[in-house]
């Protein structure tokens, strides 16, 4: 066993590929300017609905509130949160992922 474990340390170190740069290819594929329109397109749809859900969770937490009614204000509240992270994950979704690249680059 131990001249197992001697033939393993003693082995020459496995060689890895040097200088290997990939970056991200602007003008690879057709349509890409393209595609970039459609997702700025989504994220202003997304904050918009967004915008739109919080004012209605607004709406429903106040007529739980004045009509005594808790299950309809804690909806309300549940949506007014809900839809808050929903405008944090739409506006800051370009932030997250050039920091989560740049940290997958620094690896």
């Amino acid at each position: 066993m131990f001249d197992l474990l001697a033939n393993v340390m003693s082995a020459p170190p496995l060689l890895v590929p040097m200088d290997i740069n990939i970056d991200p290819n602007t003008n690879g594929l057709p349509g890409i300017n393209q595609l970039r329109t459609i997702v700025g397109a989504v994220m202003t749809i997304g904050l918009i609905l967004s915008v739109l859900a919080l004012i209605v969770s607004a709406i429903v937490w106040g007529f739980g509130a004045n009509s005594s009614n808790p299950h309809l204000a804690s909806r309300g509240k549940i949506g007014v949160l809900v839809s808050c992270g929903a405008a944090v994950i739409c506006g800051a979704s370009v932030t997250l992922i050039n920091f989560f690249w740049n940290v997958g680059q620094s690896v």
